[in-house]
């Protein structure tokens, strides 16, 4: 049996912070529980994080980065559409809460809509998603795929926000879960933020 590394145990209480922050939240956790969720001593827990703050901004910036990375890959592909590039990041985020829900769940609930020190303090990680996203929309707007009446900026927030609200959805149980239900969300956030919700003109007869 191999021997468990540093990194092994980081990882361990790592995934029991998750655990622990998506089934009781952030504020009510205490150190003490998440080591109880990792099997281990609770002075192991201040041996790799300096506070149960670290923890969770370790665990936001670990799954933040990893979105902007696949965003900017996803804008590197040059044979995709402007619209290809939006459903491409919207499935990463969706197959994202579909293989980890608790991940995304303290990510959205703790950071990303709290209106707190957290929040506050990634603001311009955040922000950084939504510069990234307002770039695939301005080119898209310069090429003629996407009409220009809408600031790129302005469309960048309400497709993240479309997301991230779905993923609310998921996660309070307004919406259900389901393999179909998943592919659906992908289409339909890209079809609403691209296409928006007004019926063409009709040709006269």
């Amino acid at each position: 049996m191999g021997r468990t590394t540093a990194a092994d145990k980081r990882r361990i209480i790592l995934d029991a912070a998750v655990r622990v922050f998506a089934r009781q939240g952030f504020h009510t956790a205490r150190v003490s529980d998440i080591a109880d969720d990792a099997g281990v001593a609770y002075g192991l827990v201040y041996h790799y994080f300096d506070s149960k703050d670290e923890v969770l901004d370790t665990l936001f910036l670990e799954r933040w980065n990893l979105l902007l990375d696949a965003i900017r890959e996803v804008d590197q592909q040059p044979a995709n559409t402007p619209r290809d590039k939006l459903h491409a990041i919207t499935s990463f985020i969706v197959d994202s809460y579909r293989h980890d829900p608790d991940v995304m769940k303290v990510i959205i609930v703790e950071v990303t809509r709290a209106a707190n020190t957290f929040g506050q303090k990634h603001l311009a990680k955040i922000r950084e998603a939504y510069d990234l996203i307002a770039e695939i929309v301005d080119a898209g707007q310069r090429d003629g795929a996407f009409r220009d009446s809408i600031t790129p900026n302005f469309a960048a927030m309400a497709f993240y926000g479309a997301i991230e609200q779905v993923l609310t959805g998921w996660i309070l149980g307004f919406l259900p879960e389901s393999e179909q239900g998943f592919e659906d969300a992908k289409t339909f956030v890209v079809e609403t933020i691209c296409s928006g919700l007004e019926a063409p003109a009709r040709t006269p007869i």
